[in-house]
This record gives C-alpha cells, sequence and structure tokens, in this order.
C-alpha cells in the first residue's frame, strides 16, 4: 500500500493567513484583511485540489462546515451578502472562501479578490478576531 503524504498547508496560505481553528475536516483560516470578515477552509486531506476529489462523505462534511463558517459570519458581522467561492488558479489546494461582503465595501458589487490590497489587522485585534470566531465555530 502507498504511503500518503501528510496534510501540509499550502506556503501562500500560510502568508496570508491567520488559523482561527479546526474543524473535522477542515482547518479554518481568517485572511490578513480586515476590511471584510473573510475565512478560508482548507479540507485536510492530503493532495487535493478539486471538490470531487473528496469521499462523499468528506463533501457532506464539507458543505456543513461551510454553512457553520457562513452562519458565523453573519451572525457576527452581519454582512449585506456572503460570497463563497472554491478557486484555486493561484493556490492549487482546495480551499474554500466564506466572505461577508458590504454595499459600502472597496469592490461592491464586483468580486473583492484581485482588488486594491485589504487592510492587515493589528496584532491584537486578530487575536481578539480568532477567538470570537473560534468561540462562535464551536457552538
Amino acid at each position: 500500500m502507498p504511503e500518503v503524504a501528510p496534510f501540509t498547508l499550502h506556503e501562500q496560505l500560510k502568508a496570508d493567513t491567520y488559523t482561527v481553528t479546526r474543524l473535522a475536516l477542515c482547518r479554518v483560516l481568517l485572511l490578513n484583511d480586515s476590511s471584510v470578515p473573510w475565512l478560508i477552509l482548507v479540507p485536510e486531506v492530503p493532495g487535493i485540489s478539486e471538490i470531487h476529489e473528496l469521499s462523499i462523505l468528506d463533501r457532506t462534511v464539507l458543505m456543513e462546515e461551510i454553512s457553520r463558517a457562513s452562519l458565523a459570519l453573519q451572525e457576527l458581522y452581519a454582512p449585506d451578502k456572503l460570497n463563497i467561492g472554491a478557486l484555486g488558479n493561484i493556490v492549487p489546494q482546495l480551499h474554500i472562501h466564506i466572505i461577508g461582503r458590504y454595499k459600502s465595501d472597496r469592490a461592491w458589487p464586483g468580486p473583492i479578490w484581485g482588488t486594491a490590497p485589504g487592510k492587515p489587522y493589528k496584532p491584537d485585534d486578530v487575536v481578539a478576531v480568532c477567538a470570537r470566531l473560534r468561540e462562535r465555530l464551536r457552538q
């Protein structure tokens, strides 16, 4: 039986995010952009880049975790709209963006990625934001 490499987080995701928590399937990351609430869910399954590569069970768990993270952002930040997407053109590792959007944000109504750089979190703020998200995701 071939040996499966352990899960490792893509270097770009490591550089651009903070770890909030781990759920049953996904690592939950916070993008370092305080202008909009932006979570990234990364299934901790090595070597996959597409949702269909997950098992049926893992796809079901992924949808539940996306819903859970979406509800957390909705309740904590009351965005006008939630954007959810899995692109992977730059970071091939499967990851799902969950972004709270506001009619007043820098890119509304267009997509937020590829626009002007975001506003990085201040160290004290990111600790508080991660703690608040972690607490809500554990409910």
